[in-house]
């Protein structure tokens, strides 16, 4: 199984793959492979996305394709950004009890 961490500085914990971009992490979470990602939210450039956009997947795939997710960890330095990515944290939590 597959330890995901999504930065664009920090380096991961030994046994961790890095992604630095979203799509990189989503190809990842496709393939049903990753047991646990790490998220950062500010990756350097909003427009190419962040980590939040990571939360907003897999809510959505959760929702429409009966997604496993994988366990989901913040590392985000950014407070109110965290606060945002732990709240979509737990309604995905919320979405698979209602299973």
């Amino acid at each position: 199984m597959t330890k995901l961490f999504l930065d664009d500085e920090r380096k991961p914990p030994t046994g961790w793959i890095l992604v630095r971009w979203p799509e990189e992490a989503i190809k990842y979470l496709e393939s049903g492979d990753v047991e646990i990602i790490s998220l950062d939210h500010d990756l350097g450039d909003d427009e190419h996305g962040t980590g939040y956009d990571i939360i907003l997947w897999i809510e959505e795939a959760v929702v429409n394709n009966n997604f496993k997710p994988p366990e989901i960890i913040v590392h985000s330095a950014n407070v109110s950004a965290r606060i945002k990515m732990e709240a979509g944290i737990k309604n995905i939590n919320k979405l698979l009890k209602l299973r």
